[in-house]
């Protein structure tokens, strides 16, 4: 199992500064997402930014989701 997603700092251009689990930093981009039906909200920066830490990936208010393993493995380790 990849680690899980212990901290999120959304930034203003659709990236995810995530800590994992294990310690490790990674840089998620959202932007590719912004066009899907689901993640449309998102080009609302400031609803972007209301994601939080949930069961160890994220959760946004209208239950958006991004698999933590995806999250992990796609991120851009600092």
């Amino acid at each position: 199992m990849n680690p899980r997603v212990k901290f999120v700092n959304p930034t203003n251009n659709y990236q995810l500064m995530l800590e994992f689990t294990n310690g490790e930093w990674g840089v998620y981009d959202c932007k590719h997402l912004l066009n899907d039906g689901a993640y449309q909200a998102w080009r609302d920066i400031d609803y972007f930014r209301q994601v939080t830490v949930a069961d160890g990936t994220l959760k946004w208010p209208q239950q958006q989701t991004i698999n933590p393993d995806t999250l992990y493995l796609d991120s851009h380790k600092q």
